[in-house]
């Protein structure tokens, strides 16, 4: 009898474990934030089989003289490039250096971004820096502004660099509840005309405050922005499709908002999408649960879909984040 226990005691010992194999192993998680500091606006580009994210450091203007940048293979293992540009390298820039925007361009790296906060009659708007690796260092491309005054009402900060199929690069901008688009010349040291004559187009659509962002799927136009305060709670992306780069852009709705569960003042966001996949992941900023302080923003990163008629599904926000990826060729 003692044996027969021992036998069925070992048979169940071995169809567990055999259980436990058949078992997939849990997906490493990024987690929410996927990296430590408070970072804000940031943007996610692939370049090659790696991720970067260049945010703002999320402090007193005073104190915001250098932007970090942070690399994976994966999604899920960050590591930190310390200092990439600064207000060394940009002697025009004093303060409030803001929301990278970053493309690559004939083996060349460049990094656009808003300093000084700039009001008319002031020194300051949007840069553009060179580099000849995506963690830099970086330098000022042109030694001034590239953009400095106020135009159609829009602030010159938050730009984003968007090439479309044609190599045509345009650049979206605009804080203050209005933005522009421009066209920037082959080495992006200066704009250049549309055909009608133009330098600026204003493209603002509904209730947008700042942050612009875009991307093409399938033809469309998908235009996004960020609404309401940035220092409250209710701070949240909304989009437009368009058939055009330069719109009409008609708001569709709220696809990324805060969830009093998680965390507040969801936004200021961009788009990484892994070429040939379905697979997109929202890059954005929030505030912790029950945090209050206006600079305690943290960089999070969740799966973006999409339904049968191509609109965006409301992105839920996590504290898991994503799955590891790596980016296959």
């Amino acid at each position: 009898m003692k044996h027969f226990f021992y036998l069925m005691a070992a048979l169940l010992v071995s169809a567990a474990c055999a259980q436990k194999k058949q078992e997939p192993a849990a997906a490493q998680m990024s987690g929410n934030p996927v990296f430590e500091g408070w970072y804000a606006d940031p943007e996610g580009i692939i370049y090659d089989d790696t991720y970067w994210i260049y945010p703002t450091w999320s402090d007193k203007y005073e104190n915001q003289v250098f932007f970090d940048c942070f690399s994976s293979k994966d999604l899920v293992n960050w590591e930190k490039h310390s200092h990439i540009l600064d207000t060394a390298a940009v002697k025009w820039a004093k303060r409030a250096m803001w929301a990278p925007s970053v493309i690559s361009k004939d083996n060349r790296y460049y990094l656009f971004f808003g300093a000084n906060d700039v009001h008319p009659g002031e020194t300051g708007g949007i840069g553009v820096a060179v580099g000849d690796r995506p963690e830099g260092p970086y330098k000022d491309l042109i030694g001034r502004p590239l953009i400095n005054e106020n135009v159609n009402g829009a602030q010159p900060i938050d730009q984003f660099v968007f090439r479309d199929d044609d190599n045509t690069y345009y650049m979206y901008y605009g804080g203050w509840r209005h933005c522009n688009v421009v066209l920037l010349n082959d080495d992006f040291t200066a704009l250049r005309p549309f055909p009608d004559g133009e330098l600026y187009k204003e493209v603002t659509p509904e209730n947008y405050v700042e942050g612009p962002f875009m991307f093409k799927k399938n033809g469309k136009y998908y235009f996004m922005w960020s609404e309401g305060g940035w220092g409250g709670p209710n701070y949240c992306v909304a989009y437009a499709i368009a058939d055009s780069p330069l719109g009409p852009f008609k708001r569709i709705g709220k696809i990324l908002e805060q969830d009093e569960n998680v965390a507040t003042s969801a936004g200021h966001h961009s788009i990484m999408h892994v070429p040939g996949t379905e697979d997109y992941y929202i890059v954005y900023h929030r505030r912790p649960k029950d945090v209050t302080a206006r600079d305690h923003r943290e960089t999070c990163i969740d799966r973006m879909t999409f339904d049968e008629n191509g609109f965006i599904n409301p992105v839920k926000i996590t504290f898991e984040g994503v799955a590891a990826h790596l980016i296959k060729h």
